[in-house]
């Protein structure tokens, strides 16, 4: 076997029973997970507060809105800087370890989070202005803890339950979802229940109160608290011991940093020295990320963890965009008009909690429990296969679905898409770029996977949000040209779902296998005789 050469400090994580410090290092790298779900679950309420309160137009019949421009700056300039913070900060994690980075992103993320809910001016540019710059760097942090949790928890990990552990950190991101909820709706509540404002139609201009303000801003400011009492302990983690073995070339730190972490004994001397060396000196384990030997060896691995993450998410971020509609179809959420700004912000934050508690988290618990059992390829299949079935049999029958008898059916195979994206492959896309390939590229691949995957998002919540417009300029949503169509869009989301599918077939099984043995770091043969 490829780990019978390992150092001995790697066979002791690899062959290590379930501890303490697992579960540490799962909520230490999974609160920039709760932040990252956390903050994208709350933009979407607080836009439509942000529209009423600096864009309200006197004599109107519905409430203020952002101009399509606005509302797709302040929710994209997000995504850009998640994109450009997992290519940066993967790169980086690579060149100067995990640990180095880790409390910078970290601290990046709350600083914004908080300077986000402190966004000043008076006019509506100058507020939208600083929203939008805040948000970037905001993603610019949070892009970085993709590749950096990632690695950190595959390094960390045992063979056994190495993916339950990386997936339990991403599904912090349902508890995030479910916080995000909750305290929206408490918050909405309260002030609801203090200023009794009436609806917009009764009274357009008392509807949305002066201290809505304050509203949105405690929302986006509470997302960084978890993060905040989680930084001390990011700090006192160790480097994790396959960077500074197989990276950083010292076997003997890296058995001292886990003998402390895993309460035990490990080996390190001269002859662990000299088996490292023996080990870094294959020529396989030399060449960088733009050589032939990487193609050779790994580049069908990163065309498949970048195109099954692309497509993801171009499906997944799409979804959303729908939510609205069908909570208004089906009674979960009033007119605008009939509501006043903080009911508004409770109904939708009800409604998408609901589907939240119900589809998306289970999903991604049922991921962490069945990972190890099934592998990683039987459940991205799984998920791919199933979104791709329910999202044709809400597009083919579509007009069945819009009437209002049918509209709980409707929501159901939609909750569906869902629960099988989560237990599926919006878990296994990002778990399995951070097992594959060799540890002095590891973090750099994770983040050039993961930033395909927000291109991916970018694509999905702002293309198709001009795609799925009807077919009627007349009808169209104000300021957005005439689109094919949901029918349409949704059938357009079912081949790529199926595209999905197809290419996973380019992503290797991991299951049960170390991480040197997945990316050929051990083996005897060199690369270039593969």
């Amino acid at each position: 076997m490829a780990s019978n050469g390992n150092l001995q400090v790697l066979n002791a994580l690899d062959g290590a029973k379930t501890q303490w410090y697992h579960f540490t290092a799962i909520i230490i790298a999974g609160m920039g997970f709760f932040t990252d779900a956390y903050d994208l679950f709350c933009i979407s309420l607080v836009t439509k507060m942000l529209g009423r309160i600096y864009y309200h137009q006197p004599g109107s019949v519905m409430p203020g809105s952002l101009p399509p421009n606005v509302s797709a700056a302040v929710n994209g300039v997000a995504l850009v800087g998640t994109l450009s913070g997992q290519l940066f900060f993967g790169w980086l994690g690579d060149k100067l370890g995990r640990k180095k980075v880790y409390g910078i992103t970290l601290m990046l993320m709350c600083i914004c989070s908080i300077a986000s809910g402190l966004s000043f001016g008076s006019s509506p540019k100058s507020v939208m202005t600083t929203l939008c710059f805040f948000r970037f760097w905001l993603g610019f942090g949070i892009g970085g803890d993709y590749p950096l949790s990632a690695t950190i928890m595959s390094e960390y990990s045992n063979k056994k339950t190495r993916g339950a552990f990386i997936a339990a950190v991403f599904a912090m991101q349902g508890f995030g979802i479910l916080s995000g909820g909750v305290f929206a709706i408490i918050v909405s509540s309260v002030f609801d229940a203090r200023y009794n404002a009436p609806p917009y139609e009764v009274d357009p201009i008392g509807s949305t109160i002066p201290e809505a303000d304050y509203v949105w801003r405690i929302i986006l400011m509470v997302g960084a608290v978890p993060a905040v009492l989680t930084y001390y302990w990011r700090m006192k983690m160790p480097e994790t011991a396959r960077y500074t073995a197989l990276v950083a070339k010292n076997a003997n730190q890296a058995a001292l940093d886990m003998s402390n972490v895993m309460q035990m004994e490990i080996k390190h001397d001269e002859e662990e020295q000299k088996k490292l060396g023996m080990v870094v000196q294959k020529p396989g384990n030399s060449f960088g990320l733009f050589s032939k030997d990487f193609v050779k060896r790994h580049g069908l691995h990163l065309l498949g963890t970048t195109s099954t993450w692309f497509l993801l998410d171009i499906a997944y971020y799409s979804q959303n965009l729908f939510q609205k509609d069908i909570f208004s179809a089906i009674g979960w959420i009033p007119a605008a008009k009939k509501m006043n700004a903080l009911h508004e912000v409770y109904r939708i934050a009800r409604a998408q909690t609901l589907i939240a508690l119900c589809s998306t988290v289970p999903g991604y618990w049922f991921t962490v429990f069945l990972i190890d059992r099934i592998g990683r390829f039987k459940v991205q299949i799984i998920g791919f296969s199933m979104m791709t079935i329910f999202m044709f049999a809400l597009a083919i029958p579509y007009d069945h679905w819009t009437h209002p008898q049918n509209n709980i059916g409707f929501v159901v195979i939609y909750s569906f898409t869902f629960f099988f994206a989560n237990f599926g492959p919006n878990a296994t896309t990002f778990v399995v770029p951070a097992e594959i390939f060799p540890a002095r590229l590891r973090s750099t691949c994770h983040g050039i996977s993961a930033a395909s995957g927000k291109l991916g998002a970018i694509v999905g919540a702002f293309g198709f949000l001009y795609l799925a417009q009807n077919k009627d300029p007349a009808k169209a949503d104000a300021g957005y040209p005439a689109g094919i169509g949901v029918k349409n869009s949704l059938i357009v989301l079912g081949v790529i779902n199926l595209l999905g599918t197809l290419c996973t077939f380019l992503v290797p099984e991991s299951n049960g296998k170390s991480l040197e043995e997945m990316s050929g770091e051990n083996e005897e043969e060199t690369v270039s005789s593969v």
